[in-house]
């Protein structure tokens, strides 16, 4: 009983902080040559809406002039066909950005595997800019900047339906990592997760089946 108010305690301190000692999210800057666009659930082969709006950012963004590599971040459920890094690509290719600008990134699962295993695809400390939802972008900027990234962010919206939910983890998740800088913890207990998937940034369940 005694651990459990403890743990509640600190909990609350970290919300507090959280919504009290940070601002609420990153300036969109100027983008580098590279986009990291973090991963989220798709269905079926099909971008998820979390997904949708990131790589629509980065399809903006492309289109603007300027980017010449995109690395599109996310594995798979176990027993899934489909990874999120190449349901990304396809959707990006489909949209006309051509296969060399384009990079698949396929074995993470969590925001530090997105951003550790897109950085084996780049040369080292790139200059990158942080495709992800503004919610999970000071997380994941902060985080690209420890792993060595020269990075900025450019936060896509948040897609229709976000819960509140996943927004108020998401703050606690970047208390955790800011105050604390703890792996388990950031992870485990106060990741970006909806309920029952991975964080891979904003999580929706994924499922596979035949690609439409």
């Amino acid at each position: 009983m005694f651990g459990r108010t403890l743990r509640n305690l600190a909990l609350l301190a970290l919300a507090l902080a959280a919504f009290f000692l940070w601002p609420l999210g990153v300036p969109r800057e100027k983008p580098h040559p590279t986009l990291v666009v973090l991963g989220a659930a798709q269905y079926a082969g099909r971008p998820s809406p979390a997904f949708q709006v990131r790589l629509d950012h980065a399809l903006e963004l492309y289109r603007a002039g300027g980017v010449h590599t995109i690395v599109v971040t996310g594995g798979r459920q176990a027993g899934d066909p489909y990874t999120e890094g190449g349901v990304g690509v396809s959707y990006l290719q489909r949209r006309g950005v051509p296969a060399e600008v384009l990079k698949a990134e396929e074995r993470s699962r969590t925001t530090a595997q997105n951003l550790n295993y897109a950085a084996e695809l780049l040369p080292p400390h790139a200059a990158v800019t942080v495709v992800t939802d503004r919610a999970h972008a000071p997380r994941a900027l902060a985080m690209a900047r420890d792993i060595g990234f020269n990075a900025n962010a450019s936060p896509s919206p948040l897609w229709p339906h976000a819960s509140l939910r996943y927004r108020l983890r998401e703050r606690l998740a970047w208390a955790a990592y800011m105050l604390l800088d703890y792996e388990g913890l950031r992870t485990e207990e106060f990741g970006t997760q909806e309920p029952g998937v991975q964080d891979s940034g904003d999580q929706e369940p994924t499922r596979g089946a035949a690609q439409g």
